[in-house]
């Protein structure tokens, strides 16, 4: 996902992948259970909003501050790739060793991924998918577990039933949303981890531009980002 910003329902869809990995559901073998938990953010995603702050140097540096803090030991994996397809390719290439890939998805994910409309041959596509990861799916709103089992209980979803698996997550986190927090964050600041309060508040990431006595308008985040912009500039050159 994007992680823009992070919420509270992130961390809580982490913390019960982990339990998951170490459930019965998962393996009945301990050697089976090693566990290498990656927060996954991609430059692009299907059907999002284009969203151009914060930069994407920032992004990373709070989710990396909030991991740090929330759930030692889990990273960051950056891809350049919409699809899960691919970015399932290119887990697979960099970690030769990995038994089972999982990607932590919500409900309204899975309906798009299932979804024929983004696909020329959809069955081709997701037998390629899923010859390589499977899905945990957690509830958003008020879809449940009936909710997903009816959708895999569909004639054409039957075939992928067995790779995609329900993630149980408290119905209050349900409904917590980032794109909510960017457009109206001074009203979901409870929906954030007190790191990611912070962060709004310093930088004013997802405010309009000030206006001043004088009548001219000053953007606190974008000066901020083009002094980043300059220094990263400066490195590189």
């Amino acid at each position: 996902g994007s992680f823009n910003p992070p919420t509270n329902a992130h961390l809580a869809m982490l913390e019960q992948a982990q339990q998951f990995a170490y459930s019965p559901t998962f393996s009945s073998h301990q050697e089976d259970r090693d566990l290498l938990l990656y927060a996954a953010m991609s430059k692009r995603t299907t059907d999002k909003e284009n969203v151009e702050r914060p930069l994407l140097l920032d992004r990373i540096i709070l989710l990396d501050t909030l991991l740090r803090s929330r759930l030692p030991g889990t990273g960051i994996m950056l891809f350049n790739r919409g699809l899960y397809v691919e970015q399932a390719e290119a887990v697979r290439s960099s970690f030769p060793a990995v038994k089972r890939l999982f990607f932590l998805v919500g409900y309204d994910k899975i309906v798009q991924i299932l979804d024929p409309h983004y696909y020329e041959d959809r069955d081709a596509a997701l037998k390629t998918l899923f010859s390589m990861a499977e899905l945990l799916v957690a509830p958003r709103g008020t879809a449940d577990a009936n909710t997903l089992f009816n959708l895999l209980s569909q004639p054409h979803n039957r075939q992928f039933a067995p790779y995609i698996h329900l993630l149980p997550l408290s119905n209050a986190y349900r409904d917590i949303s980032s794109t909510r927090v960017r457009q109206h964050s001074a009203e979901h600041l409870q929906d954030v981890p007190e790191e990611v309060r912070r962060f709004i508040s310093e930088t004013h990431a997802y405010d309009p531009p000030t206006r001043l006595g004088d009548g001219t308008e000053i953007d606190y985040y974008e000066q901020r980002a083009r002094a980043l912009q300059a220094l990263l500039k400066n490195e590189t050159s």
